[in-house]
């Protein structure tokens, strides 16, 4: 029997890699993503298209009800939806920020909530949840997006003893910089929030260092086969630091004091 993946946010990037690649590797793969009309080409190579909006109480309802109805279980779900959306904290909109949390944590945290009593009942399941490097340290103008990458990383630490009783395995996956739309979206806003502020100084230093790291990034695949690997493995890590200089710069901020880190990655914006 084929084991059922539920991926989101497959419309490009590292869902898109994912997806496909699980799809090789024996895996019956729904793939979930607001854009439909960039999901056209997975389709051909066997991934199950679903139009769903994290914002949208009904439309996750409907996701999850179409899976379960139609394959009667759910091995593993990929939580890869979100996106960053930078601007000095003074700047952003509240409403922004709300929205941000609603993408990255709410609508995520809902999709679970819908997907355990069927993990429950089979006694197993892996929940990989994608989470950042951004999940261990801060950034100027990224408050909004690295406090929603805190809070998936302390829901997930707590929603793994939770499920462990039921055989059911929690995951984070920390990818660093990555050749995704993500960075594009993220020093665009930034510049449009705060490119005109009194930020403005720091603000298209840091652009210039965003542009620069995602030229050097690593391609969205090494990613999908860490989740490959925390869907499959015997018995998965907690975490999975991958891509470019991921696990450097975690190692670098689990031995430096606040102000020494901040010092460091300040000296990179310049």
């Amino acid at each position: 029997m084929n084991k059922v993946a539920l991926i989101t946010g497959v419309s490009s990037g590292i869902g898109k890699e994912t997806a496909k690649l699980m799809v090789k590797n024996g895996f019956k793969v729904y793939g979930a993503s607001r854009r439909m009309s960039k999901m056209s080409t997975l389709e051909s190579e066997g991934v199950r298209l679903l139009e769903m909006d994290l914002t949208v109480e009904e439309s996750i309802q409907q996701t999850v009800t179409q899976v379960l109805s139609e394959e009667k279980r759910l091995d593993v779900l990929v939580n890869n939806a979100g996106y960053g959306s930078y601007g000095a904290l003074e700047d952003v909109p509240i409403e922004e920020a709300k929205y941000q949390f609603e993408v990255n944590i709410f609508g995520l945290a809902r999709l679970i909530q819908l997907v355990l009593p069927q993990m429950r009942q089979q006694q197993s399941g892996r929940i990989i949840n994608i989470s950042s490097i951004g999940g261990s340290f801060g950034e100027p103008h990224g408050a909004w997006y690295h406090a929603t990458k805190f809070a998936l990383e302390g829901l997930s630490d707590s929603l793994r003893m939770e499920l462990k009783q039921f055989g059911i395995e929690v995951v984070i996956i920390k990818p660093g910089a990555i050749k995704t739309e993500w960075n594009t979206i993220a020093r665009n806003k930034l510049v449009e929030v705060s490119g005109k502020t009194t930020y403005k100084k720091l603000v298209h230093k840091h652009y210039k260092m965003l542009e620069s790291a995602d030229k050097q990034g690593s391609q969205p695949i090494v990613v999908a086969k860490s989740i490959l690997k925390a869907a499959t493995v015997a018995n998965p890590k907690t975490r999975y630091a991958v891509g470019k200089g991921a696990k450097l710069l975690l190692f670098i901020r689990s031995v430096s004091p606040d102000k020494l880190f901040d010092k460091l990655l300040l000296s990179q914006i310049k």
